[in-house]
């Protein structure tokens, strides 16, 4: 185990030790934009996107991987690894146990590293519980563990963001002896490693923190999802994380990421709320959008949820439907019969207003 300032120095020191400026890490899309600043601004290293798509829930599939790898080849670019957030920012999902072992099998065949970012483990609210790849190695014959490393930090789990404490876990002796050689460039203080230690010493306090954490997140992602499905507007399921992964395909005038911008630029406008669109994920579909919904209290939630419900209505004749982008035919989109009026009214309104500020497109 290797310390380091947050989980953005420890992939950072990962990218260090695995690969070469030049050489490449395959990523899944969507994924998290600023990874194209963790992993590339200082060490040179490509990042080269997994195409996932809508049809099957954007899940990571050996063909995908494949596909990836052989587009590198190419291209002449080495491929040094495979990067992988588990549960996914910006989906809100997590990888079950055979995809896992897919994804093991495909970089032990290919002898290249996986790194597998789990910061959002103890996020996940229902359904099967999470695994980790830890688990899974133990159950892939012959698996090469020097090419397993794993990325933790308390800033999502425990809420602990500014103490920027992250974890390089690495099966690996040579990365971890190297890794520890750079830590002296993202120390955690004294004083912040013996306050968290007295912290997780308290196995009733850590084991009632997250339970409660999950149940609150459960209960708001139910309130939001459900309210934006009683307006017409479809989610990709989800069971973890911070945020889900909203559909509004239906209301791009072209499927394009120019219109989709467009788009955007009428939800910060108009409606006032501070969604991401789907193209600073790498999205390889326009129409896509993440919204955070653990940044907010109850009656933030309510105005926004209005907010939307008010402009849907008004708005109708914005709705482009197909057979290919109609919310009604994704089988992954959740959706509810219930009536929004039933929980929004105006009276409802805080003061407090959500913030508006526009996101900063990542570059591509």
């Amino acid at each position: 185990i290797v310390m380091s300032g947050g989980a953005t120095g420890a992939h950072e020191t990962l990218a260090f030790c695995l690969a070469n400026p030049g050489e490449a890490f395959l990523v899944p899309t969507p994924y998290y934009p600023a990874f194209d600043r963790d992993l590339r601004w200082r060490t040179g290293v490509t990042l080269l996107p997994v195409v996932c798509e809508s049809s099957n829930g954007f899940k990571v599939t050996r063909e995908a991987l494949e596909t990836a790898y052989e587009k590198a080849c190419l291209e002449n670019v080495k491929v040094k690894g495979l990067l992988v957030t588990n549960p996914s920012n910006p989906l809100g999902t997590f990888l079950d146990r055979e995809t896992l072992k897919d994804v093991v099998n495909f970089i032990n065949d290919k002898s290249i590293h996986l790194v597998c970012d789990e910061i959002y483990a103890g996020t996940v609210t229902a359904g099967d519980e999470f695994v980790s790849i830890a688990e899974v190695v133990k159950e892939v014959p012959k698996c090469n563990l020097d090419l397993i490393h794993l990325v933790y930090s308390l800033s999502k789990d425990m809420g602990f963001p500014g103490f920027r404490v992250g974890i390089v876990y690495s099966y690996n002796d040579k990365v971890v002896s190297i890794a520890r050689k750079m830590s002296s460039f993202g120390l955690v203080s004294t004083q912040t490693q013996h306050m968290l230690a007295a912290m997780l010493s308290d196995d009733k306090f850590v084991k009632s923190f997250i339970s409660e954490s999950r149940t609150r997140l459960a209960s708001r992602h139910e309130m939001f999802t459900r309210g934006l499905a009683q307006v017409g507007i479809g989610c990709l399921e989800s069971n973890a994380g911070l945020f889900f992964w909203m559909d509004l395909r239906r209301f791009l005038k072209e499927p394009t990421f120019e219109s989709e911008m467009t788009f955007w630029r009428i939800v910060i406008d108009e409606i006032k709320l501070n969604v991401s669109p789907g193209q600073s994920f790498h999205c390889s579909e326009p129409g896509w959008f993440r919204v955070c919904f653990a940044n907010m209290d109850d009656d933030t939630t309510l105005i926004a949820l209005w907010r939307i419900k008010t402009f849907v209505r008004k708005n109708r004749n914005l709705e482009i439907k197909t057979k290919k982008q109609c919310w009604q035919n994704n089988q992954h989109l959740r959706l509810s019969s219930r009536r929004l009026d039933d929980i929004l009214t105006p009276h409802r309104m805080s003061p407090h207003s959500p913030l508006a500020s526009p996101l900063v497109r990542a570059h591509t």
